[in-house]
């Protein structure tokens, strides 16, 4: 696709967030661990939530949409434990079937999966874990192969507090009877969401600091679960209004989940403003705002997904910036592009320096991932004249349901269109 942003136009209204993608992924996963019928509310309408429905079916799970947002999940066939290779490329979150078809089939087979190009994406703490669980797990021709061996509960310390590995874990030990123990997992939000939904499920889970109990069950139930908000594309809308300026207000979102971000847009001199389940923004737009120090970390720390965002922000802050990424060694993609908008950006390793300037300049860029498509829109809101984002791949509609109509509807200038094949060629060409 491709957006046409016309910068200079402030923001003023309300966008109420959908549920959280990266919620959603693994609590569709965990559906495999269950014959019984799973119903999920408030479930993201974008690209990556129906390649996972895509692999759930392609395993045996029926799929049935009862309302927008709603979907009932049984098993409508055979369980078979080898997902399409052509689904499970499209999708990083694909690899969280590995296990869950394990434990639930005795076996199963996924390639490396696939997802944005941010850098290495090493499986290595999924596979310790599952291991520890008593999987036999070997690489085959480009596949893992996994196969139920003795399982049994076991106690596993994460050397990363990686997502993904402890929701992997958490998973395949709730259909282990024992106590599973994870010291130093991840405590994202999303991960505490899928916690709920396994202990709805029968499954006995504590967390506590530091560490995550799993009490396993013989046999899982179905449930009706609610799909918590997603606090990436609310903070995306909050630093759309940030950098535009305006007056935006963000409903249906947990603003503790937001912490990290909303004291640093106070830090910089922003007006932020927290209710129970909304925040508003007010700002004078660049130049209206200092610039500061930014650093991706795990969850409570700053979040990846919004480090792209914040530097399209930075880049029109007063003075200087620094962001440093953590998480992604390769998550910088989206600096070279918004420096070919006007952007002074200076990249050493895995830290950008920014000296802020007055106004960017519209121009065609390219996008390589979801969060850089968004960071691109958001300076395009600020750019002089026309910002033409190539999105060959569709990268932005993995994450966001409908980011160029949400903006539009606060005031942005802002066309979606479907790209033509001579400006396919031309981008690769680049």
């Amino acid at each position: 696709m491709k957006l046409t942003v016309y910068g200079g136009r402030r923001l003023f209204g309300e966008v109420t967030v959908d549920g959280a993608k990266n919620a959603a992924l693994p609590l569709l996963a965990a559906t495999v661990l269950t014959d019984d019928e799973v119903i999920l509310e408030n479930v993201p309408d974008v690209g990556d939530v129906r390649t996972m429905i895509a692999l759930l079916e392609s395993v045996g799970k029926r799929v049935s949409a009862l309302d927008p947002g709603v979907y009932s999940i049984r098993t409508g066939r055979e369980l078979v434990g080898i997902p399409p290779d052509s689904l499970v490329r499209k999708l990083r979150a694909s690899f969280l079937l590995l296990g869950p078809l394990m434990v639930r089939l005795g076996y199963s087979q996924l390639p490396l999966p696939g997802g944005c190009p941010i850098g290495v994406r090493p499986v290595d703490l999924h596979l310790k874990g599952l291991r520890a669980l008593g999987a036999q797990i070997e690489s085959r021709g480009g596949f893992w192969c996994a196969a139920a061996g003795q399982l049994r509960s076991a106690e596993i310390h994460l050397d990363y507090p990686s997502v993904g590995a402890t929701e992997q874990i958490m998973m395949t030990a709730a259909l282990i009877p024992g106590r599973t123990v994870i010291s130093n997992p991840a405590q994202d939000p999303e991960v505490h969401d899928l916690a709920r939904l396994l202990i709805k499920m029968g499954a006995g889970i504590m967390i506590e600091p530091g560490r995550l109990h799993i009490e396993g069950a013989k046999t899982l139930s179905g449930t009706v679960h609610t799909v918590i908000p997603d606090r990436i594309n609310a903070g995306t809308f909050l630093i759309a209004g940030a950098i535009a300026g305006g007056d935006v207000t963000v409903r249906r979102c947990q603003p503790l989940h937001l912490e990290a971000l909303l004291s640093k847009l106070d830090e910089l001199g922003l007006t932020v403003q927290e209710h129970v389940e909304s925040v508003r923004v007010i700002s004078d737009g660049p130049g209206s705002f200092a610039g500061g120090r930014v650093e991706a970390r795990p969850y409570p720390g700053f979040p990846t997904d919004l480090q792209p965002q914040m530097m399209a922000l930075l880049s029109v802050a007063r003075g200087s910036s620094v962001i440093k990424e953590t998480v992604w060694e390769s998550r910088f993609a989206h600096a070279a592009e918004l420096a070919r908008m006007g952007a002074q950006i200076r990249l050493e390793g895995a830290t950008a320096y920014l000296e802020g300037v007055r106004g960017l300049v519209g121009t065609q860029v390219c996008v390589n991932d979801v969060r850089a498509g968004a960071a691109l829109t958001l300076a395009g809101l600020v750019a002089d004249g026309a910002t033409v984002i190539i999105d060959r791949d569709e990268h932005i509609r993995r994450g966001y349901r409908d980011l160029a109509g949400e903006l539009h509807r606060l005031g942005a200038a802002i066309i979606e269109e479907t790209l033509e094949e001579k400006e396919v060629v031309g981008t690769e060409a680049r």
